[in-house]
Formats: structure tokens, sequence, C-alpha cells
């Protein structure tokens, strides 16, 4: 999206939403736990899905007058997420507070979006429910969770998805989508970059409040033992079937490696740490470093598990290049 667009499309959106929810050159790498990387061309953050109609009707409308397309970037809590140091040149979306709603209704949860993953494993474990105690350790969203198909210990989103509320601001419709319509894989579902999932509805089971809190401390625990703190987005790489990221990353020797700012954590190997005040692009230079090395080490091409947001010639959910 160019300068000028940006430019008009920032003046539309304030004059229907307001300086609070619109922002002009908004920095994004701040939002992400790697806290590094450029700012967002425009970055529109709604408390409604009124606000979605609107950014909607307003992107559709400067489409069909003849301004260049208009990328979508839906940024959930930024953990899994690296921003160029150039940042982003168009539109993201971050949901506010009125996304965050946790309701309990015997075993059924209806979330928001923006509804932290810890707050409600720590919610439903409270309430006596049990499945979802895996995701206080996952400092994500419920919609970014429903996106990637986030899980851990175990278990996953899959697990427990009953339905999902999505925005799709191409297209300026809302719809309720059952499970088995988002082919949701290994960190993978069908949900695209103009969709924006809203809220969904989690299908529970009874267990016992304090067995599922112990479980939980146990989670805490486990993930303070064995991965590292700082600035980092989780597991860089998904795993190779049969086979775990972290340790090819270790057998390949590169703990420790690092590239200007970027460093590959040696307590977890699939992770990278960021010094603070450090650059997004040192981070994908690592990641592109790590992902030559071990193909050569042991002939595995690792993919990115890690969002990469305005990084020319890497599209967002491609794989490395050979």
């Amino acid at each position: 999206m160019r300068p000028e667009t940006a430019d008009s499309l920032h003046r539309l959106l304030v004059e229907q939403l307001g300086p609070a929810v619109v922002q002009r050159l908004a920095p994004l790498g701040d939002r992400t736990t790697y806290r590094v990387g450029g700012a967002a061309a425009v970055l529109v953050e709604p408390e409604s899905v009124d606000h979605l109609v609107v950014l909607s009707s307003t992107i559709r409308g400067a489409v069909e007058q003849g301004v260049d397309d208009v990328e979508i970037l839906v940024v959930g809590r930024g953990s899994n997420m690296l921003v160029a140091d150039a940042g982003f040149h168009g539109v993201a979306v971050a949901l506010g507070e009125g996304f965050s709603n946790v309701e309990i209704d015997d075993t059924v949860v209806h979330v928001g979006a923006a509804a932290k993953l810890p707050v409600v494993a720590r919610q439903t474990a409270s309430a006596g429910l049990t499945g979802f105690e895996w995701a206080v350790g996952v400092p994500g969203s419920i919609g970014g969770a429903v996106r990637m198909n986030a899980g851990g210990h175990g278990a996953d989103m899959a697990a427990s998805l009953a339905a999902v509320e999505v925005f799709d601001v191409a297209a300026g419709d809302k719809r309720v989508l059952r499970p088995e319509l988002l082919e949701l894989g290994y960190r993978t579902s069908a949900i695209v970059s103009t969709q924006v999932v809203t809220g969904a509805t989690l299908q529970l089971a009874r267990g016992d409040a304090q067995a599922s809190k112990d479980e939980i401390s146990q989670i805490v625990r486990w993930r303070l033992d064995h991965q590292p703190g700082g600035q980092n987005a989780g597991s860089v790489f998904t795993n190779p079937p049969d086979d775990s990221a972290g340790r090819l990353i270790d057998v390949a020797g590169l703990k420790g490696q690092r590239v200007g700012s970027a460093e590959v954590s040696v307590k977890h190997a699939n992770f990278i740490q960021v010094d603070p005040g450090g650059s997004a692009d040192d981070v994908f230079a690592l990641m592109q470093r790590i992902i030559a090395e071990v193909r050569a080490h042991s002939g595995v091409t690792l993919h990115p598990e890690t969002r990469l947001v305005g990084f020319d010639g890497f599209a967002e959910g491609a794989s490395a290049p050979a």
C-alpha cells in the first residue's frame, strides 16, 4: 500500500471510527513478544463487530475507486509473530478489549478472540472444567490460537473447539464455522488473512477444580524449567514428522549461534532470543542460517512456525527458500 493510499485510508477511518481506534504508522513490533520490528502503515483496534463492518466497507470502497490492493494483517497477542524492521505496509487489525469476554455456561465456554489463553485456562479450571489446562503455557489470544491451531502438552485447540465466529473484511460478512470447515492441522487452519476470528465456543468436560489447578501449576513449572525467558516468540520452527526441530538444531551445533542481536537459545534450540533494542531482521537472518545448516547437516528442511510479516520475497506462511 502506497503512503498516499495509507494517508487517505487513515483519514477516512478516523472520520468514522475516531483517533482512539485508528492510528497511522503505529508501532507493531512492540506488540509482539520479540518486541522488535517496525510499524504498521495503519493500525485499527476495533471494539465491536460494528467497527469491523465500517473497516470492511471503507476498504472495499477504496478498492472500488481504484486504489492499490490493501493487505490485511490480524494481530493477536503477538506471541508467534516477527515483524520486519521495515514494518508492514498495510492495515493491521488488533481486536480491543470488547472482544475479551469469557462466559461459562455449564461445560460450554463462549470466549472473545482477544481473550488471553492463560486467563481462559485458569478461569475454566476454577469453574471445575477440564480440557483447557494446556493453554496456560501459551501467551497468545483465542483468535491467534484458532488461526494456528495452537497447542501444547498433548492437546490443541481442535480438541475443544465447537464453533468459531469469523468476520471477513474482504467480503464484509460474519459467519459461524464448525470446526470441520477450518481444516485444523498441526499449527495450521483454513483461516485466511482477510478473516478476523472474533470469538469461539469451547466444549469442555466436567472435572475437578483442584486437579486442574495442580496440572496448571505443573505446566507452568515445566515451562520455566525447559524454556527460556526474555524476548522470544516460542518455537520458531514446526516439528518435522517423527522428529523435533529443537533436536535437529541442537545436533547441527547451533545452540548459542548469533547473528547481530539474535541468538539461538542455549536452553532450548528451537527458540531464538533477541537483545533489548535489537533487530527483527537479525532474527530473520538467523532463521535462514538455521534452515540452511540443518538442511546441510541432516537433509531436513525446517519450516517456520513463526508468522513472518513484511519480509520481502518471503510471503507469510511460505516455506523458507531453498
